[in-house]
Formats: structure tokens, sequence, C-alpha cells
């Protein structure tokens, strides 16, 4: 059982991604979507790849450290392939048993679907690799500012945010915590499925104990600390735009309008490339 990686910790560098207004990063974590979403080819996903490690690079975060924090959230990537897998027929087919089949445009599909989430899921690590959890709540906080004249709680919203980011990484220690704790007793999650099952419960049942106490604690510390609301509320630090926010905001603009280009004149490209080479379509 694998339970090192830690999906929403923040890894402390000097770059400058990391020196970006949050706000900026949350804004451009969007149009990155749109990028990667954008992408309808091979061709524009590995384009969309490349400036997803330069991004990387740019945050002096590794690969593997990229990687890692996104590995609890693997199993939606194979989920994902496997339903194109069996639900998407066309071309030829590789294996067919009952309503099960396996082809040619399913596997493409599938393929093609993992790469785009994998991508989007490192572009999206990178908000909470770089940028620590009070800042993600003043820069959400400061976004839904506007709607407040509305009636929306901007000032609730962002500090439930931030408090279930704060203990998904606590939440996660705490679990290798019970996890090695029941080992040493003597507990065995290797076993049949059945029994894994419900060793299982041996994980589950403390670990929502300790959350019911830590969500206790921390409503308490509130309380004492005459927490209520935004109301009156100042900040230590005042957001502020900057150069490396505009560059930053610059570079992710050009992927996105590279990959949608790219996206428009391949097709229109393809039949006369085609026709150079005596390829038939």
């Amino acid at each position: 059982m694998n339970i090192e990686a830690i999906f929403g910790r923040y890894i402390s560098k000097d770059s400058p991604v990391h020196r970006m207004d949050p706000r900026a990063k949350l804004l451009l974590a969007l149009l990155f979507m749109v990028m990667v979403f954008a992408a309808q080819s091979y061709f524009t996903l590995f384009v969309a790849a490349l400036f997803t490690f330069g991004i990387l690079a740019f945050s002096r975060i590794t690969p593997r450290q990229a990687f890692i924090s996104i590995a609890p959230l693997a199993f939606l990537i194979i989920l994902t392939a496997l339903l194109n897998i069996f639900f998407v027929q066309s071309g030829q087919v590789y294996f067919q048993l009952g309503i099960l089949c396996i082809s040619e445009g399913g596997l493409s599909q599938a393929l093609f679907i993992a790469i785009r989430l994998t991508l989007l899921l490192l572009g999206m690590s990178l908000l909470t690799l770089t940028t620590t959890t009070l800042d993600i709540t003043d820069a959400f906080e400061h976004l839904l500012r506007p709607f407040k004249r509305i009636g929306l709680p901007a000032h609730e919203l962002s500090m439930m945010m931030g408090i279930a980011l704060r203990f998904l990484p606590q939440f996660a220690i705490e679990l290798r915590t019970i996890y090695r704790a029941q080992i040493s007793r003597g507990a065995n999650f290797k076993t049949s499925t059945k029994g894994s099952i419900q060793m299982m419960t041996s994980l589950i049942v403390p670990l929502f104990t300790s959350a019911f106490r830590h969500a206790e604690t921390l409503s308490l510390g509130m309380d004492a600390r005459c927490y209520h609301g935004s109301e009156g509320r100042t900040m230590l630090r005042e957001l502020s735009y900057e150069r490396r926010d505009a560059i930053g905001a610059l570079y992710i603009a050009v992927g996105v309008a590279l990959v949608i280009a790219l996206d428009i004149v391949i097709p229109l490209l393809t039949p006369a490339i085609a026709a150079l080479f005596g390829i038939t379509l």
C-alpha cells in the first residue's frame, strides 16, 4: 500500500512561479485547462505537454515530484481509460467477448484521454505545489469578492476551501501513521479481497475519528479567538500583480493560441501533404 504520495502539499522553492501572485496563478490554472482541453490531436497534445513541462522547469519542481503529487488520483485516469476502451468502438476489433469489445478506436481514445488527464492533473497540481494554503485562500476570496454584492459568502467559501486543502496532507500523514501502527500490531492487508476490505475498516474508523477530533479542536480554537467571519478582518500581506504575473499570463496565452491554431491548421494541411506524398487517406 503506497501512501507516501501526498496530494495538495506545498514544496517550498525560490522560483518565479512561487513568487507569482496567487490570484494570477488561479486564473492561469483555468486558462491552462482551456489549453489542455483545446488539444484535439496527439501533436497538439504534445505541444501542450511541452508547455506543461516548461512550467515545471520554471517552478523548479522536478517531474518526479509532480508525478508523485498526482499519484493518489491515478485511479481516475485508469478508470476513464478503461471506460473509453470498452465503450468506444471503431476501427479494427482486437478482442470481443459478448458485449465487451476492444477496438482500435477505443484504445486510441483511451490513450489520448489518459495523456490529457495526466497533463491536466500535472498542471493543476502546480497550484498547490507552488502556493501555500493561506495564499490560495486569500486569492480565492479576492476573486469572489465582487460577488458579495449578490449575497455570496466569499470569505466563508474560501475559508472552507483553505481548511480542506490544509487537512489533505495532514490526513495523508495520519493515514500513514495508522497504517504502520496496524502493521506493527500484526494486521495483514495483503490477504484475500474480502479480507483486505475487512482490514480497511481498521484504517477508516481511526481516520474518521481523528478527522472529527481535528474538526472539534479547530472549532474550539476559532471560538476562543472570537472568529466571526470576514467582518473587520485585515490581511498581513496585500496582494498585488507584478511583471512576473504578466509574463506567466503571456506564456499560457501563447500556449492556448498555438494549440488552437494548430488544431485548425493541421486538418487543412493534412490532405495537401497526403496528396504530395501520394498517400490515400
